[in-house]
């Protein structure tokens, strides 16, 4: 197929200062001199934020990585996943139609997208709101007849879904992606057969389904905002160099240097001090600790692991290998024990300390729905998380509809220990790009 740009064109283009800043830090994982390697993505990104990719968006992609604008375009057409022409302004529709598909009903579903949307593919329908075309094998053959909008699979397809789909993005709102006829992900359209037991307690989406829910942008232009942007400057500040305050200010609370040393944790009951913590929980705490002040001698823990306090893990704030664990499965199974009437609120803000909540989403298991709820709930920093207890875990998990359980499958508590005294999380680091 032969593709071209668009002969419409507009006169300029210009990331916004936040996808600035993610695209310069995405150019920051390469070594000197192979900043072309970031190609792929800095061209997905334009796509995110204007719909399509523009001559100015490949020319100045061009002149930030030191490529000729050739080489930029060779990678746009090459690659069907970068539209060259404008799109629709809800969504683009690409209908599977290999074998499979094609089989199962795709050339109804191009049908519809034909009545619906434009006679012919990449044409906009007559309000602008979309656009379709048709594409080789997605790789949902399971699912067959399927078509991705946005970024999601929307599958197991008749042509009267798909035309309900459409209706409903028209309306202003997003369908759960995922199988479109009762099924959880590939099982057998008849019913499982065998493994009967297999999706017991399960979550009420496929793991597909389910962060695509989540992030809640299926079809949504990216700005920048969304994403969390404590890129290599965060660190580099936190090695002592100096910032650059306009990329300061792009950043997260959680990585501004102008943001206020947190003010003590609100007292959660009368026997607490003023750092939130009661003699009681000092008490535990202090009898968990094998020398309180002194250094550990090198042994191993019951499970055979050597262990040592000065091997690494007291500079990362983190018990030793194996203790961790237990302590933490420990505290999951006591917030699971604890009945409904015996859970208690955590303490909870009215709004978020100077304004500026720090980026939840930077807990594994918080996507913005989450993060939208925790700040309904009165939760906006790192360090109100690191402070609940098991009690107040089973507040929260009764109080997360939808999401209950995540919690502690994620362990939040201990990654919000870490992220309130500034440090990393793995997961933290991999959000920081």
């Amino acid at each position: 197929m032969l593709r071209r740009l668009h002969p419409e064109q507009p006169d300029s283009f210009a990331f916004t200062p936040a996808n600035q800043a993610w695209a310069e830090a995405q150019m920051t994982k390469f070594p000197e001199g192979r900043q072309a390697s970031a190609v792929i993505p800095l061209l997905w990104r334009a796509q995110e934020q204007e719909g399509w990719l523009t001559r100015p968006a490949i020319e100045e992609i061009g002149r930030m990585l030191d490529m000729a604008y050739i080489r930029v375009l060779e990678v746009a057409t090459f690659y069907f996943m970068f539209q060259l022409q404008p799109v629709g302004s809800v969504a683009h529709i690409q209908i599977c139609g290999t074998t499979s598909c094609m089989i199962c009903g795709a050339e109804d579903l191009v049908a519809v997208c034909r009545d619906k949307i434009a006679k012919a593919p990449h044409q906009l329908s007559a309000d602008g709101k979309f656009s379709w075309e048709e594409v080789e094998c997605l790789g949902a053959c399971a699912n067959a007849p399927m078509a991705q909008i946005g970024k999601d699979y929307y599958e197991d397809l008749t042509a009267d879904k798909l035309a309900a789909l459409l209706d409903d993005l028209a309306a202003g709102n997003v369908p759960v992606p995922g199988p479109q006829n009762g099924r959880y992900a590939a099982e057998p359209a008849s019913g499982l057969t065998s493994l009967t037991d297999h999706f017991e307690g399960r979550p009420q989406y496929n793991a597909s389904a389910g962060l695509a829910t989540d992030l809640g942008d299926t079809i949504k232009r990216i700005d920048g905002t969304e994403v969390p942007l404590i890129a290599p400057w965060a660190r580099a500040r936190n090695e002592g160099a100096s910032q650059d305050s306009a990329r300061d200010d792009l950043m997260p609370p959680s990585a501004r240097t102008d943001r206020p040393t947190p003010g003590p944790k609100p007292s959660r009951n009368a026997a607490a001090d003023d750092t939130g913590v009661t003699k009681q929980e000092a008490q535990e705490t202090e009898k968990g600790r094998p020398d309180a002040g002194k250094t550990a001698p090198k042994g191993k823990d019951v499970s055979g692991d050597e262990i040592s306090a000065d091997d690494g893990h007291a500079a990362a704030g983190t018990a030793p290998k194996g203790q961790a664990d237990r302590a933490q499965e420990a505290k999951e199974t006591k917030a699971a024990e604890i009945a409904p009437e015996d859970a208690v609120r955590p303490a909870a803000l009215e709004s978020a300390r100077d304004g500026k909540p720090d980026d939840l989403k930077m807990i594994k298991g918080v996507g913005p729905k989450l993060e939208q709820v925790l700040h309904d709930l009165g939760f906006f920093h790192f360090d109100q998380v690191a402070a609940w207890t098991p009690a107040e875990i089973a507040w929260v998990d009764q109080n997360l509809e939808g999401f209950h359980g995540r919690v502690t499958r994620d362990d939040w508590v201990s990654q919000a220990k870490i992220l309130a005294t500034g440090g990393e999380t793995e997961f933290s680091k991999r959000a920081d790009y």
